[in-house]
């Protein structure tokens, strides 16, 4: 709407109860008591600031979403440059603050009165990585210079109140209080001419949603330096071909679809990184996505400490739900098998228009979709990743698929024998268990009990190698007590372990971290939180969940405390717990330490790895 609108409109509250409505149409749910005094108090204060100025008819887009997020800058006013008549936007952050300090020794945090001693962003910082965000993401803002600025705007403050938050300087974002108010009008004048804004905010809204230029040249800096892999074989073959679809997609009628398939240690993630960094380099829009919080945030937590820019490129699938139509040149999609049937939740109206199967919409979202999985890591209900899915998607919309093989190599030690001999051990092959048979690449031990297991691995983890250990989900997973230590839940006999932080603990890394960050040793972790990650050493106990008996095995769904697998029928259940034994017993790249709670289920483990060798404590 013009800012004459917005002036018209927003007082008496009309405009915050339409906005309230669109709210819970956009999101299913209600707005906040917070948010419906924002729109009633703030958005009048905004509004007069806009008619005081003169910019009557500047657009206002009102709680715009940010691209690819949940987030919504508070208002964007799209124009033009009074100067140079080229476009212009402002983001606009409105506060009802009236005090706030900085937090001590953190200039980018501060204190709200009122708030009880909750720490805000400083909202200079806030408006400026909106701003960074919205140029990043948006095509027709990304190779332009000058064309975002931010403001912030405490309508209800005084200069007094918050002088604290004046020491932060950005030079695309401001600070503007009650005291400052005439300050901001003649700021929002250098930005915006009186023109209509009408067709910059559609250019704005219809703009396709990709990485900038200038942040995929931070990105290939950052992710690959072009020759620190070493790509072997059908990992070559796998980049090679994404290389010549990327090349032919602009030229070519026909869609190509590729997928690679890989066991653990494959090089999957590998490939994944390296076609990053290629495609940035190169200047093609790419987006790295996954179904798993873990991965996708220790990738976003290891880019980022170099450059906060980074993390915005790594993403989740359901991200993707109302991406355009091949706008992007290319999707990676690593964890596949991660898929679910559709993005949007349960509560999610049919009449969304949006009737897509997940796979569909990772497909449509590129000229070259690629897709990184391991049919036998589905260990959730509802994820629905395979190569047979994504055949079928593929080819009823017409595109070529060409497949990948990576099953030829692994990085367990280069021991392809020991994938074999997992996939028997489990029944995800036919033959059933057969011994292991040393191989001089990868080590199987069996220990007598957890005790022995924690000593040994300490071991490894005390001579320098990264080290973990892993359960079945088989007890409870307790809130950390009240000083913030962790609960000991995993018990056997007297042995006790906490499972991994849900959250940051003394001493210990949140959950999505616990695989590579220092500290995680110390904890046990779980099939979420082990899942895509690899390191030297890896210790693996199984639970009650999956017994040995009668020559077979048997899984006893009410020994799970996984609440995800609550409604599974028997037959699923089974598929689903020995394919989450088969991720954690597939961790390890040097060896793996196994031990079972049950004594006939750890009889037939140490049958199968013979005594007396040097593959047995």
């Amino acid at each position: 709407m013009s800012a004459r609108t917005l002036f018209e409109r927003g007082n008496g509250g009309g405009l915050a109860d339409e906005l309230a409505q669109q709210y819970r149409s956009a999101l299913y749910r209600l707005p906040s008591p917070g948010e419906y005094r924002s729109w009633v108090n703030s958005l009048p204060a905004l509004a007069a600031v806009l008619r005081d100025a003169e910019l009557d008819d500047v657009e206002v887009l009102i709680e715009q979403k940010l691209p690819l997020t949940s987030l919504r800058a508070d208002a964007i006013l799209a124009g033009s440059h009074p100067t140079t008549g080229r476009p212009s936007y402002v983001v606009v952050e409105l506060k009802q603050w009236s005090a706030a300090r900085l937090v001590p020794e953190a200039d980018d945090l501060c204190l709200v009165e009122g708030s009880r001693n909750h720490a805000s962003l400083h909202p200079v910082a806030q408006v400026r990585r909106y701003c960074d965000y919205l140029q990043d993401f948006t095509n027709l803002l990304s190779d332009e210079e000058d064309v975002v600025t931010g403001v912030a705007y405490l309508h209800n403050a005084a200069d007094q109140d918050v002088d604290d938050l004046f020491t932060m300087a950005e030079a695309k974002a401001q600070l503007f209080t009650e005291t400052t108010r005439g300050a901001l009008i003649r700021y929002l004048q250098t930005r915006l001419s009186p023109q209509s804004g009408s067709l910059e905010a559609d250019d704005l809204l219809n703009s396709p949603v990709a990485p900038g230029r200038q942040l995929m040249r931070v990105a290939a800096d950052e992710i690959i330096r072009g020759d620190n892999f070493r790509l072997m074989d059908e990992q070559q073959i796998a980049v090679s071909l994404v290389k010549r679809a990327v090349d032919r997609s602009r030229t070519s009628d026909q869609k190509e679809v590729i997928v690679i398939s890989g066991g653990p240690g494959s090089g999957k993630s590998l490939i994944a990184l390296h076609l990053m960094g290629h495609l940035f380099r190169n200047l093609r829009t790419a987006f790295h996505a996954t179904g798993s919080k873990s991965f996708t945030t220790t990738l976003r937590h290891v880019g980022g400490q170099t450059n906060d820019r980074i993390p915005k490129i790594f993403r989740y699938f359901n991200d993707f739900e109302r991406a355009e139509r091949n706008g992007l040149d290319v999707l990676i999609c690593d964890e596949a098998h991660r898929m679910r049937l559709r993005s949007s939740g349960s509560n999610a109206p049919a009449s969304d228009g949006n009737h897509r199967r997940q796979v569909e919409e990772l497909i449509d979202a590129a000229r070259v979709p690629v897709f990184l999985l391991d049919q036998h890591q589905v260990v959730r209900p509802g994820e629905m990743g395979s190569v047979k899915d994504i055949d079928r998607a593929a080819h009823a919309r017409g595109c070529l698929v060409r497949h990948v093989d990576l099953n030829n190599q692994f990085r367990l030690g280069g021991s392809r024998a020991y994938e074999h001999w997992v996939l028997r051990l489990l029944g995800l092959e036919a033959g059933g268990p057969v011994p292991w048979e040393p191989d001089g690449n990868f080590n199987v031990l069996i220990a007598d009990s957890p005790q022995e297991m924690e000593q040994y691995l300490r071991a490894q983890h005390d001579a320098g190698y990264a080290t973990r250990m892993t359960a079945g989900f088989c007890w409870p997973w307790s809130a950390p007590r009240n000083d913030g230590s962790l609960v000991e839940d995993v018990v056997i006999g007297d042995w006790r372990k906490p499972w991994n932080a849900k959250t940051i603990a003394p001493g210990a890394p949140a959950s999505s971290l616990w695989a590579t960050e220092q500290g995680g040793f110390g904890q046990i972790g779980c099939i979420y939180t082990a899942q895509g990650f690899e390191y030297p050493w890896n210790g693996v106990i199984f639970g009650s969940d999956l017994v040995w008996r009668n020559d077979r095995w048997e899984s006893n769904k009410a020994e799970s405390w996984d609440g995800s697998l609550t409604r599974t029928s028997p037959q699923e259940f089974h598929q689903l717990v020995r394919n989450t034994y088969k991720v954690l017993l597939t961790r390890g790249m040097a060896g793996t330490v196994l031990y079972s709670t049950d004594p006939e289920t750890q009889a037939k483990l140490r049958s199968l790895v013979a005594a007396g060798t040097a593959e047995s404590l």
